[in-house]
């Protein structure tokens, strides 16, 4: 999920906008090509200049965007970063997405790692359909779309992960089941010992428990490291099961040995930020940690 804000550009006559000096086409009109609102609130599917985009409300964050038929086009600035946290596990079998939405996540890595079992769950059964019948997202015998809650689903899994993708948001936040101490214990008992759990949340600046999240991730994993989004309020956590010292350099050549043994078409290590990469390793006293007992009814 992103939360780019896009401006609009003066429109001048016959259509055309000014674009630093030069003169380009206008934008396409945007195309609603799917809009219900679910028992979980809007889904919302437009179509502009060749991409589609999920929304969950309107004029809000765009969950996923897709180039219909290009599985490896990364449009959100937040994915290459998320995917950095591939460095830190071997070549990975079971890959475990929470949060399917347009199925952007999963379709790239079955495209770089076709021999991997990969389950992308997702608690919407509008979302899931969505992402089949317009975003591209296609099931195979190792890839699955999954309705179900995925927190229950975590704590129902017997079999561990090498790597989980926890990418699960509501229209302008992650579920409250999906931030709290126990729910990341469930998690932990999910991810191998030499895996690892990447987290996509919002920075400080536009949520109020950002501290609270960190300082809970904190209190169940080993190891925690912090990855700024460049041009967009994202912050990726990579959280490790075991204490794993890295510096910013080292994450970004390891992260760059992975694109390049599987031919991205993308340098992975350049998605490592610089400044923007941080090792937590102080616990703030007065950062409180979010258990399922503060949570309101449901």
């Amino acid at each position: 999920m992103d939360d780019k804000i896009m401006k609009r550009l003066p429109v001048l006559g016959l259509g055309l906008v000014l674009l630093a000096g030069a003169i380009a086409p206008a934008r396409a009109e945007q195309r609603v090509l799917y809009e219900k609102t679910s028992p979980f609130g809007l889904v919302l599917v437009t179509e502009e200049d060749g991409l589609r985009t999920l929304r969950f409300e309107k004029g809000g964050a765009r969950q996923s965007v897709v180039k219909t038929g290009d599985p490896e086009h990364l449009e959100l600035p937040y994915a290459p970063v998320a995917f950095t946290g591939l460095a830190l596990c071997g070549e990975p079998r079971r890959i475990l997405v929470v949060g399917l939405g347009g199925g952007t996540l999963a379709m790239f890595l079955r495209q770089y790692y076709p021999e991997a079992t990969i389950d992308a769950v997702d608690i919407n059964p509008d979302v899931v359909t969505v992402a089949k019948e317009l975003l591209g997202f296609r099931e195979d015998s190792r890839m699955r779309g999954i309705v179900a809650d995925g927190r229950v689903f975590i704590e129902k899994t017997r079999q561990p992960y090498d790597v989980i993708f926890l990418d699960a948001f509501g229209s302008d936040s992650v579920p409250p089941t999906l931030t709290t101490q126990e729910f990341l214990r469930a998690v932990l008992r999910a991810v191998r010992p030499d895996g690892v759990v990447i987290g996509n949340i919002w920075s400080r600046q536009s949520n109020p428990l950002y501290d609270s999240m960190v300082r809970t991730y904190q209190e169940v994993f080993a190891d925690l490291y912090i990855l700024a989004v460049p041009g967009a309020g994202n912050r990726i956590l990579l959280a490790l099961p075991r204490r794993q010292t890295l510096s910013r350099d080292g994450l970004a050549a390891m992260a760059s040995k992975v694109s390049a043994t599987k031919r991205f078409r993308f340098d992975l290590g350049g998605h490592v930020p610089q400044p923007g990469f941080e090792h937590v390793t102080t616990k703030s006293s007065t950062s409180r940690v979010l258990r399922d007992g503060d949570l309101p009814p449901p």
